[in-house]
Order: C-alpha cells, then sequence, then structure tokens
C-alpha cells in the first residue's frame, strides 16, 4: 500500500475538493452590487431598528430606516469616479547648456573615457530642462563642462607629447 496515497474513505473526485460548487451566475438587479451570498442574514423588516442604535449609531448621522428592498445606503444607478490628476513639471523657460556636441567630441576625438562620462552627463542635464529640474539641469551641465574641459586638455596634452616625441626622434635619427 502506498503510504502516500489519501484513505479508501476518501472519494476520488478532485473536482469538489470538499467544497460546494459556486453559485450560479444571476443577473444582478442591484447595478454593481452583489447579491448577498449565504451565510448572510437576508435583509427583512427592522434590518435596521431603533434598538440597535446603541450597538450601531445611525448611517451619516441620520435617523433613517431602511426597510427590505431598500439599498443602504441609498445609492443612484451611477458610479462617479474621480479623475486622475497628474502633476508634471513644464520644460523649463531658459534652458541650461548641456554641451551636448562638446561632449561628443571629447569622446570621439580627446578623451574616450572622460568623453563617456561628460556625454552621460549632457543627457542628464538635457533631460532636466525637459523636465523642469533647475537645479539638476545646472549640477550636470556644470559636471559635463569640467569633464569636457578635462578631456579636452588631456587631448591636447597628448597630441602635443606625440608631435614633440616625433620630433626628437626625427632629430636623433637624422643626425
Amino acid at each position: 500500500m502506498d503510504p502516500s496515497a489519501p484513505p479508501k474513505e476518501w472519494p476520488d473526485e478532485k473536482s469538489s475538493m470538499a467544497q460546494a460548487p459556486p453559485p450560479p451566475y444571476q443577473d444582478n438587479q442591484n447595478l454593481g452590487y452583489p447579491q448577498p451570498g449565504p451565510g448572510y442574514p437576508q435583509p427583512g423588516p427592522g434590518f435596521y431598528s431603533r434598538a440597535q442604535e446603541s450597538v450601531y449609531p445611525p448611517p451619516y448621522g441620520g435617523q433613517q430606516q431602511y426597510t427590505a428592498g431598500q439599498q443602504y445606503p441609498p445609492q443612484a444607478g451611477m458610479v462617479t469616479i474621480q479623475p486622475t490628476v497628474l502633476v508634471t513639471r513644464a520644460p523649463l523657460e531658459t534652458p541650461v547648456n548641456d554641451y551636448m556636441c562638446y561632449s561628443i567630441f571629447t569622446m570621439l576625438c580627446c578623451c574616450l573615457p572622460l568623453g563617456i562620462a561628460a556625454l552621460i552627463y549632457s543627457i542628464n542635464a538635457r533631460e532636466a530642462n525637459h523636465s523642469g529640474d533647475q537645479l539638476t539641469a545646472e549640477r550636470s551641465s556644470r559636471t559635463a563642462r569640467t569633464l569636457n574641459h578635462v578631456a579636452l586638455g588631456l587631448g591636447i596634452g597628448g597630441v602635443v607629447l606625440v608631435i614633440v616625441y616625433v620630433v626628437v626622434l626625427v632629430s636623433i635619427v637624422s643626425h
């Protein structure tokens, strides 16, 4: 006998799983409000009575009685949904310089690693300009400019060193 098998007194039918099937579909006459199912008290005469006011105060501060068949609280047949409001910033009126062309030039011609970093900060400055974030735009612009200046300085310095090296090498070989 298999120890993991269920006892013989259990039914073999898996679909019921010892639960009642769901109730059949019915058109709901309460316009969006579910019908009370089994296990919920059915509203009847005096469902909300004055005797219950000590335990449950009257709804919304009123003294209105609700009878069977009347919705609690009375609802219109329409559901009103409040629209979602998104607050976004407008682009800056005077955008900050993003140094995009300068960053591309230094990335391609001077110093690749610093040019890539400057390009990233230039993109951040451009996005901050479009989203209206003045502080982030100024900070990213300043960082991109500094990185571009350093990359340009390293590129010019590298070109000068190569020229000096070639001139010295040519002068040594020619003598």
